[in-house]
């Protein structure tokens, strides 16, 4: 590699993990780039959480190839940790201790200084809530010192592993910024979700990962666009006879329920300048294809608990 050149952050290559006869990881591979935001996606018990601790050098992989940084993440590498920052599932913070003082606690494991942390403070939203007890915050208040603890010590790559879980909307909306604010950093992050309007939004590319396995692995847009589904417009009731809507070129079905009238087309555009001419846009919606329906498509639509 020639000077100034840059190796991917994260190489994954046919990795594979067993526990008994549950096969946890089945022959995962994928690629993560320097500043690059990579989501991994999958139903409760994919396997995202897993590829995630054989990347961060949490468990040992039984067969397979994984570079972090360039190096070796497991047996544990002690030149690594000062590189990436971990936010879990689950957190746990010191007993009685202030958001400010949790912060400062880890932050001195690496030798940052109290400027640090305060900027670490402003960037999660924090700063009005320095002093007070971590116990005291809210759900995702308690989220967003979490990852400030990941990030105090200025690491490469962030790996977050569903770090929106059990938040409500506007929680999640908020810790949103947050995460856009950490990749404008210059930083790596790769983010395990099951919230695909979240993953949509934030990744610059995603893997679909179901029993162990990569399903699809792209842009949201790709893999939107791949999906090659169709465009729904929706009427109010009334807006349009059902016999004219079918008559409307370019319209390949027609539903009518109580409230509207759904028409599919896969040209939408001529579909939206016949109801102009009619004057039927009071109302009307355009649903596209989403990131959802690329997952449901290749996951199944089975409840799984």
């Amino acid at each position: 590699m020639t000077e100034g050149e840059r190796g991917p952050a994260v190489v994954v290559q046919d990795v594979r993990k067993s526990y008994g006869d549950l096969v946890a990881v089945d022959g995962v591979s994928f690629t993560v780039a320097e500043g690059e935001f990579f989501g991994i996606l999958g139903p409760n018990g994919a396997g995202k959480t897993t590829v995630l601790e054989i990347v961060e050098g949490l468990r040992q992989a039984d067969s397979g190839f994984v570079r972090l940084l360039g190096q070796d993440p497991w047996p544990r590498n002690s030149a690594l940790l000062p590189r990436i920052g971990v936010q879990l599932q689950a957190s746990s913070f010191f007993e009685r201790l202030t958001a400010k003082e949790q912060l400062g606690t880890f932050g001195s494991l690496y030798g940052v200084g109290e400027a640090v942390v305060a900027d670490m403070l402003e960037l999660v939203g924090l700063t009005d809530k320095a002093d007070v007890q971590e116990n005291e915050l809210s759900g995702g208040q308690r989220q967003r010192l979490s990852i400030a603890c990941a990030l105090v010590h200025d690491p490469d790559v962030v790996f977050l592993d569903e770090p929106t879980a059990a938040l409500d909307p506007q929680a999640r909306r908020n810790l949103w910024d947050v995460l856009r604010a950490i990749q404008q950093r210059g930083k790596t992050v790769v983010l395990t979700t099951h919230h695909l309007d979240e993953a949509e939004i934030l990744c610059d590319r995603v893997a679909i990962v179901d029993r162990g396995r990569v399903l699809a692995m792209d842009s949201p847009a790709a893999l939107v666009r791949g999906l090659d589904a169709p465009t729904t417009v929706l009427l109010q009731r009334g807006a349009l006879p059902i016999a004219e809507a079918r008559a409307l070129a370019g319209v390949d079905d027609v539903v009518e329920s109580e409230v509207a009238l759904s028409l599919s087309t896969r040209t939408p555009a001529p579909v939206l300048s016949a109801l102009a001419e009619r004057g039927a846009l009071d109302g009307l919606q355009v649903r596209t294809a989403t990131l959802e329906d690329v997952f449901l498509d290749l996951t199944g639509r089975e409840y799984r608990a």
